[in-house]
């Protein structure tokens, strides 16, 4: 006869809803990664809502509210042109519930930017950090003052980047950043936001008619522009008729032309009777340099635009195909704002 064996505590099967020994309970892990969520978003907005201002102005005889953010202790703020359009003095308040009296010192409709000065000084400031470095996917906060509830926070991804987006003022600004967080009229203007609280964007635009389809304007656009706004009231900049988006470069492409770079800017679209379209460039044309300087991205050609001679011709070289291409291109102004409109 077998010996009766004892049953101790230690010795019964674990309940099958029970982890097993040594595992987490998931129910734990979905707790913390939230919590996680959550302490990341709360540390962005309790460092950026201090810097994000409502901005009100009087447009075509009506009050017009957007947002704002401050980058420097002494006043000047980012903001979209779009919200300031047509008024050379604005009213800020600010997120202790301050208003102030703000001058617009510059606009640049085109990539549907705008600084604004506010009359105070030693005041909390944003970082601006590098949209170059964005990936979809990852963490996006924006703040600002949708319908005048001012200090409104909402969070989402970076949905896709290189898009073309036609501003509110009409022109196509290239390379925008598609994101999910939640934008509403009165966001226009204020910060979007990674998750080391460094801006890197300018909310600007939402579709009316989707849900999480939302744009901002890169930042890296906004600091190669600030100089000449700052300096100048505003841009000025060559002008190439083209859009465009970045590319990878296939690498036997590379490595053939004997290139260095990884990436160029397809072209996507050429405007008729422009300088790109005299200098013979086409749609699905890749942009390597401009002015014998290497173009890697959409930035890259926006901030040499602003660099090289207008009325000056510019060498750019092009990938066609399997054929490297050289042309001469004469870069013309920009159209003033007022004449482009009619």
């Amino acid at each position: 006869m077998s010996p009766i064996r004892t049953l101790h505590l230690s010795d019964e099967t674990p309940e099958a809803d029970s982890p097993p020994p040594g595992s987490r309970d998931p129910l734990a892990d979905e707790a913390e990664a939230l919590d996680a969520f959550s302490r990341v978003v709360i540390r962005v907005a309790e460092t950026l809502m201090p810097t994000v201002v409502n901005i009100r102005a009087k447009q075509n005889g009506r009050g017009g509210s957007g947002s704002g953010v401050l980058f420097t202790p002494d006043g000047f703020l980012l903001t979209n042109h779009h919200v300031i359009q047509g008024n050379p003095q604005v009213r800020v308040r600010l997120n202790d519930g301050r208003e102030l009296g703000g001058r617009v010192v510059g606009a640049d409709p085109w990539t549907d930017l705008a600084v604004v000065q506010a009359d105070s000084a030693s005041l909390p400031y944003a970082t601006l950090g590098d949209s170059s470095q964005l990936r979809v996917g990852q963490l996006a906060v924006a703040i600002g003052s949708p319908f005048g509830f001012d200090s409104t926070v909402t969070a989402g991804v970076v949905s896709a980047l290189g898009r073309t987006l036609r501003s509110i003022t009409g022109h196509l600004v290239d390379d925008v950043i598609q994101t999910d967080a939640a934008l509403n009229p009165g966001n226009s203007g204020g910060p979007l936001v990674d998750s080391r609280g460094r801006v890197i964007g300018i909310n600007t635009a939402i579709i009316q008619s989707a849900q999480g389809i939302c744009f901002a304007i890169p930042i890296n656009a906004a600091k190669h522009i600030l100089p000449q706004l700052m300096q100048h009231g505003r841009v000025v900049r060559g002008y190439l008729g083209l859009h465009g988006h970045n590319v990878p470069i296939a690498r036997p492409l590379a490595r053939f032309f004997g290139l260095t770079q990884a990436t160029g800017v397809e072209v996507v679209a050429v405007e008729p009777k422009g300088p790109a379209d005299q200098a013979g460039i086409e749609p699905e044309d890749l942009i390597v340099s401009l002015g014998d300087q290497e173009v890697t991205s959409v930035d890259d050609l926006h901030k040499l635009l602003t660099q090289l001679p207008v009325g000056v011709p510019s060498s750019v070289v092009i990938l066609r195909g399997q054929r490297r291409l050289q042309r001469f291109v004469l870069p013309e102004e920009y159209p003033h704002w007022d004449s482009a409109r009619q």
